[in-house]
C-alpha cells in the first residue's frame, strides 16, 4: 500500500510517497494537492519544513531506492556530498568505480525520484559551473544558495 501527500515548498509543490516503511518518491509535481496523516507523511513534511528553514542538514526518515544497480550506486554516493557542498559528475564517476562514466553519472541524477534526500542538486560540471538538473537551473541555485546561506 502506498500513501501520498503534498508539500508546498519554495520551488513549488513536491509529492512525498511512502509504503508502510520508508519514503519512495519525493517530485515536484504539478496538479492537486493531497493531505495525508500518516505518520511517515508527517515526518518528511516535517524535516522539509526544517531544511527550508535552514535548520536541517541532514534528512534521518528511511527511503528505498528502485532503479538499477548503476543508479542506485550513484545515488547512494551522492547521499555522502555534505551539505552545503558540491561535487562533480567526474567525481562520482570516480568514486564508485567507473571514471569514464561522468555521462551515466548525470543520467543517474536525471533518473532520481527522492529530489533532496538524494542531493542530485549538489553535483556541478567539471568548471563548477551549474549544468543538468532536471528542475531547472534555477531551482539548483535556489537550493544550492539555501544550503550555503550564513545564518
Amino acid at each position: 500500500m502506498l500513501f501520498e501527500a503534498t508539500y508546498n515548498s519554495p520551488i513549488g509543490i513536491l509529492e512525498i510517497v511512502c509504503n508502510e516503511t520508508a519514503v519512495v518518491r519525493l517530485e515536484r509535481v504539478v496538479g492537486v494537492e493531497k493531505h495525508s496523516d500518516f505518520p511517515l507523511l508527517l515526518r518528511v513534511q516535517q524535516e522539509l519544513d526544517e531544511y527550508f528553514l535552514g535548520k536541517r542538514k541532514d534528512f534521518t526518515f528511511p527511503i528505498e531506492l528502485h532503479g538499477t544497480p548503476f543508479q542506485c550506486s550513484v545515488w547512494y554516493e551522492l547521499r555522502k556530498i555534505p551539505y552545503g557542498q558540491v561535487s562533480t559528475y567526474g567525481e562520482i564517476a570516480k568514486r564508485i568505480g567507473r571514471p569514464k562514466a561522468s555521462r551515466a553519472v548525470g543520467s543517474a541524477c536525471n533518473k532520481n525520484k527522492l529530489l533532496l534526500v538524494v542531493p542530485c542538486h549538489r553535483v556541478v560540471g567539471a568548471t563548477g559551473s551549474l549544468v543538468g538538473f532536471a528542475l531547472g537551473l534555477d531551482v539548483k541555485q535556489t537550493l544550492l544558495s539555501l544550503e550555503t546561506k550564513k545564518e
